[in-house]
């Protein structure tokens, strides 16, 4: 079968593989459909790692993909040779006391599709997956947008935590103020999610003119870039009182040092974003005085089939954000174009 190695920093090579077999009864066997090239991969492409996760290459990368089920296991019962499936790429014990407590994807013994050390990633033909990663859409549903479900699960995740009685409490009243900074295909999907809850009130930022122009076309009531404006000081103008949550989306120091002006005492700062840097730092005086709770936000649990139900509905259009296709032979030119936001891109697709 056809594999796409990344072989070193910026460089991929194309090899012929063995294809994989089915081992256990409960395991799938997957044709790759598509694959969409994350802000993650870019860090392995660019770096070589992302903090101790490093790569010993050659290696398979690539998380985001859709498949077309080839052969099932024995033990097999949802999903059947013909269907087009979402692919969860986190595979968790089920076992563990971090599992066992509702949190499969702090799994303390997970493999995730594309890390290194891990298991090799979907930029190949074929990948075998156990049943439980392989969510069947419905038929309205193609192998593009079936690909795009992993990265909204991300932002749907993220929204979640804004699920407490008193926001939404504000949200009606239109009193919520909420911040994404940064808004490419996470932010995008965080805002997506938050509009499909019914939050409104949605500012964002970007050091990209064409990525505000996108969410602003999408319903972002305010969008700023930091390297031509004062964002703190335009958006204590638009809410003296500040905002009630911010999304860091960027992984960028300068962002959360923004996040921690524009919040409200008592708001809370949600890390979705991976900073290229092992550390990052906050003005200890400014979050204490204000109360600022920080929350990370570790990749999605439990959400992937909400996701996939939003997107059959039509409660979250994400199709907008597909910018940019290429045929696996061409992966490395998909790979530039996104580390080097080129050609105005959003979220660029390998397809198999």
């Amino acid at each position: 079968m056809k594999k796409v190695n990344l072989t070193g920093i910026k460089k991929f090579e194309i090899v012929d593989a063995p294809k994989p077999q089915i081992i256990n009864d409960g395991d799938v066997l997957l044709k790759i459909d598509t694959v969409g090239v994350c802000g993650s991969d870019i860090h392995y492409y660019k770096e070589g790692k992302i903090g101790d996760q490093v790569i010993d290459f050659p290696f398979t990368i690539g998380h985001e993909c859709s498949a077309i089920v080839q052969e099932i296991g024995k033990r097999v019962t949802n999903v059947k040779p013909g269907d087009i499936v979402a692919v969860e790429p986190a595979l968790s014990c089920h076992k563990c006391q971090q599992c066992l407590s509702g949190r499969e994807h702090t799994c303390t013994n997970q493999k995730f599709l594309g890390c290194p050390g891990q298991i090799d990633g979907c930029l190949a033909e074929y990948i075998v997956m156990p049943e439980r990663n392989c969510y069947p859409v419905p038929e309205n549903v193609n192998a593009e947008m079936a690909a795009m479900v992993e990265p909204l699960t991300i932002g749907y995740y993220a929204s979640s935590f804004l699920g407490m009685h008193k926001l939404n409490s504000l949200n009606e009243l239109g009193l919520l103020n909420i911040a994404i900074l940064g808004v490419g295909p996470i932010g995008l999907g965080v805002m997506l999610s938050l509009q499909a809850r019914d939050f409104k009130n949605i500012f964002v930022t970007d050091k990209l003119d064409y990525r505000l122009d996108v969410a602003k076309k999408n319903k972002a009531v305010w969008g700023g870039n930091p390297d031509k404006e004062d964002i703190v000081s335009e958006l204590r103008k638009i809410n003296p009182e500040g905002f009630d949550t911010v999304f860091e989306c960027c992984g960028k120091q300068e962002a959360l040092d923004n996040a921690v002006d524009i919040l409200k005492p008592g708001g809370t700062l949600l890390i979705v974003g991976i900073p290229e840097e092992d550390r990052i730092s906050f003005n200890i005086s400014k979050i204490r005085r204000k109360e600022i709770t920080i929350q990370n936000v570790r990749r999605q649990n439990k959400s992937v089939n909400p996701v996939i139900d939003l997107i059959a509905s039509g409660k979250i259009y994400a199709e907008f954000m597909i910018t940019h296709k290429f045929q696996s032979e061409k992966t490395s030119e998909a790979f530039d174009i996104v580390a080097n936001f080129k050609d105005n891109v959003v979220k660029a697709l390998v397809k198999f």
